[in-house]
């Protein structure tokens, strides 16, 4: 068992130290035993899920980060292999706070700001990853950035062996005890500023109400989106492109279905095979 552990855990090493030799690498940080974690994790359980939660500052690149990375996944045949919750869409409805403010700048003023933990119902975000997690589809709501209203059971979320979490809070304290890997996003404030106003725009808020919107995002993120970089079990670039995201996943994802499959195959077969015969099939 240590010696297929050992050689799943080379194999993801190897893809790490290739991104480490570029000048722009996508990994910035990975903790220390980490890829054994998940090594031992597949071999001795290679049908329970992992789950990743990706947290960052807005704008930061985490969203591209997570859906780059399903696309490596539906390059792939295997349709149980991936599936992605987004924060976003567990934003309580407010709606009825908009309408009776009459504007963005008056809901701003009330206190109210997207950007803070009890703006999203992370309850039912750990209820869906906990029924996920044990083989339930769930239906997850979706929301409305431009009237701020939220539909629930709307979205279909199938069991999968990777469960991604996205968001401001994925690292959450109310999330972070059931991820197997935790993911912080970096990207310099300068390049988060100018990706968010032109977002901001694409959403309805210009001029007065989106200054008073991202002065409350970066004294939000200073309060409770930095510090999770200090906890997370690897930080990532958020500036490398999206091209090169895609391929890091597909190989990353393409080692752990190789091995996940493998170890399947051979709890099928009655006599196991040799040592030698997995080394070749793994490598």
């Amino acid at each position: 068992m240590s010696n297929i552990v050992q050689i799943i855990s080379d194999n993801l090493l190897d893809i790490v130290r290739q991104d480490f030799n570029n000048h722009n690498s996508l990994f910035l940080f990975i903790k220390n035993g980490l890829i054994s974690k998940l090594a031992q994790k597949i071999v001795i359980n290679p049908e329970k899920p992992i789950i990743i939660g990706v947290c960052g500052e807005s704008a930061s690149g985490k969203t591209t980060l997570a859906q780059r990375a399903l696309n490596a996944c539906l390059s792939d045949e295997t349709r149980d292999l991936y599936t992605l919750i987004t924060l976003d869409d567990y934003y309580y409805d407010t709606s009825e706070q908009l309408k009776q403010a009459g504007s963005y700048e008056a809901l701003f003023e009330t206190g109210f700001s997207f950007d803070a933990p009890d703006a999203f119902n992370l309850d039912l975000v750990r209820e869906h990853i906990n029924r996920l997690s044990y083989g339930q589809k769930i239906y997850s709501p979706a929301y409305d950035f431009v009237t701020c209203a939220s539909v629930p059971n709307i979205k279909p979320k199938s069991p999968a062996r990777v469960i991604l979490i996205e968001g401001l809070f994925g690292l959450n304290e109310k999330l972070k005890d059931i991820l197997d890997v935790a993911i912080y996003v970096h990207t310099p404030y300068n390049v988060i500023k100018d990706r968010w106003y032109k977002r901001a725009a694409s959403r309805g808020k210009t001029g007065h109400a989106a200054d008073m919107q991202f002065d409350n995002v970066n004294k939000q993120a200073e309060k409770y989106i930095r510090p999770a970089q200090n906890n997370a079990d690897i930080v990532v670039s958020g500036l490398i492109s999206s091209e090169y995201i895609e391929f890091m996943a597909e190989q990353v994802i393409g080692s752990i279905k190789k091995s996940v499959n493998y170890i399947r195959q051979t709890e099928k077969c009655t006599k196991s095979p040799s040592q030698e015969q997995y080394v070749a099939q793994l490598q």
